[in-house]
């Protein structure tokens, strides 16, 4: 009968062998990209921007001397990303889809490169569910989709990691210089996202070919000997990239020295500004652990879930998993530690933290086989389905809290007439009342007659408004009265000097009450 191996493979099951080989060859960030960029494109402009996106988008907008100023006086952490913007909207528009579209590509950069880590220190395998899982978490859609420097931290931060494990496993000052560049761009664009270096110093400190992976075979050469493999490394016996335990925390140290020398003086400004940009934050509490997960992830039972696979998959990899086990813990205990005495403590300044959560989670993702492991991913998509829905919706949270800019921009753009006036009560909140309009209608917005000197030449979030209201609205006869939260009587809402003004020479001809806020025309 002859040798079965000299039989000729069926046309089937040859075609299968093949075509599993063309899938194994792909690259390991392909589809986690892929499907990253879908999920954070699909609705992009479905939400209308939210008071964070429309202080970008005013920022973006100014020239930049204006844009320094705003730094020099309020936002000094956020310019840098804000100069950025302002590059991008000069090419791209200021639509909701040009002001988000940077964001949804720095998410895509980070779930690829998130597998990419994944492969480096776990294996293929590992980092292509890692990347996955973090595709079709709602929270990648949610800062994805928002005009804001979080998805480009998150993107920057799973970069440096990377870079730090190359320059770990073949020493090159042109690597480090990378890690460096990068270190440095992760800071310009979130300084809270610094924390991870203490990830990072641990790492570099107790760095074995058990925590970073051992190097690649150079090319021509054979797989290296796993008794080298196997070999410990300490300051007396240099690794295999040539340098010591010692010289490689010089080396890292080294890289560090432009990053501080950059971001010192931007820390410092900014810790100056910390009283006027937090103000609304309160300290923080220990229960703002436990809800930290859903709060990253945008959904309360995928961010459990999430965490619970971490868990295990932290156990499963252990030496190997240190890095990315300690890029989530020790830049969430450091900003807790940090919130219990500074109002600090804002959830979404730890998006960074999330690849490296999904990396652990792949792990354990990994364990079983494909078919379960795609059936966990399927799961975690169907899980975070409503909140993908939601999120579409609106920016805001809770849900239910949403802001209405754009209905009431239509409700005056449809009723206004020559001469009108609008006046906004509060004017100074975070709300950003006036920009809501603004930017929805564009040059057609009616004359601000209380405001005395702009956003722009000020260089504040904020206009400066008439000390004297009543002289301020002389010879106008129509206003339209912008007031946050729903109110039966706006003008009795409106307090102070600018509410007795307004209640002394107008009545309420028509009231437009709208999710967040109330719309009301005066006459005189």
């Amino acid at each position: 009968m002859g040798d079965l191996s000299d039989r000729p493979i069926p046309t089937a099951r040859r075609g299968v062998r093949l075509s599993g080989t063309r899938l194994r060859s792909l690259p390991v960030w392909l589809a986690p990209t892929v499907v990253t960029l879908v999920l954070t494109l699909a609705g992009l402009d479905a939400a209308q921007p939210w008071r964070d996106e429309l202080a970008t988008w005013s920022a973006a907008t100014r020239g930049v001397p204006a844009l320094l100023r705003l730094a020099g006086t309020i936002d000094a952490a956020t310019g840098p990303y804000y100069l950025l913007m302002h590059a991008w909207v000069a090419v791209a528009g200021d639509s909701v889809a040009a002001l988000r579209l940077p964001s949804a590509l720095a998410m895509a950069a980070a779930a690829g490169m998130t597998a990419v880590l994944g492969q480096r220190l776990a294996g293929a395998r590992v980092g292509a569910l890692a990347g996955l899982l973090f595709a079709v978490l709602p929270g990648t859609s949610r800062y994805g989709q928002e005009a804001r420097p979080y998805a480009l931290a998150t993107a920057l931060a799973v970069l440096s990691t990377l870079l730090l494990v190359d320059a770990l496993r073949r020493h090159g000052w042109g690597r480090w210089a990378g890690y460096a560049a990068a270190t440095l761009a992760l800071g310009l664009t979130h300084l809270i996202a610094l924390t991870l270096l203490a990830a990072h110093a641990l790492v570099v400190l107790t760095r074995t070919d058990r925590t970073v992976g051992p190097p690649p075979p150079s090319a021509g050469t054979a797989t290296a000997d796993p008794a080298v493999d196997r070999a410990p490394t300490n300051h007396r016996n240099p690794d295999r990239t040539g340098v010591g335990r010692l010289g490689q925390l010089r080396s890292w140290l080294l890289a560090l020295v432009p990053v501080a020398l950059v971001l010192t003086p931007l820390f410092v400004l900014a810790r100056s500004q910390r009283s006027r940009q937090l103000d609304w934050v309160d300290t923080a509490r220990l229960g703002d652990l436990a809800t930290l997960p859903g709060g990253l992830a945008q959904s309360a039972v995928v961010g459990g879930m999430l965490a619970a696979l971490a868990a295990l998959g932290a156990g499963l990899l252990g030496r190997r998993g240190l890095l990315p086990l300690a890029a989530v813990l020790l830049p969430v205990l450091l900003l807790f530690a940090a919130g219990l005495a500074v109002p600090l403590w804002v959830p979404r300044y730890l998006v960074f933290v999330v690849p490296f959560g999904c990396l652990l989670a792949g792990a354990a993702v990994a364990a079983p086989r494909l078919p379960a492991a795609l059936g966990v991913l399927a799961l975690v998509g169907l899980l975070g389905l409503p909140d993908q829905v939601a999120l579409r919706r609106t920016h805001e949270w809770p849900r239910t809290t949403t802001v209405d800019y754009r209905s009431a921009a239509r409700i005056v753009a449809d009723g206004q007439r020559p001469g009108d006036a609008v006046v906004y009560s509060p004017r100074d909140s975070w709300l950003f009342l006036d920009l809501g309009l603004r930017y929805h209608l564009r040059g057609q917005v009616p004359r601000d007659v209380l405001a005395t000197e702009d956003q722009d030449r000020r260089g504040d979030l904020w206009a400066v408004e008439c000390a004297r209201p009543a002289e301020c609205l002389a010879g106008t006869d129509r206003v339209w009265l912008v007031v946050a939260g729903r109110r039966a009587d706006p003008l009795a809402a409106v307090p102070g000097a600018k509410g007795d003004a307004l209640r002394a020479g107008f009545t309420v001809t028509q009231v437009w009450p709208r999710p967040g806020l109330t719309i009301a025309l005066l006459t005189r």
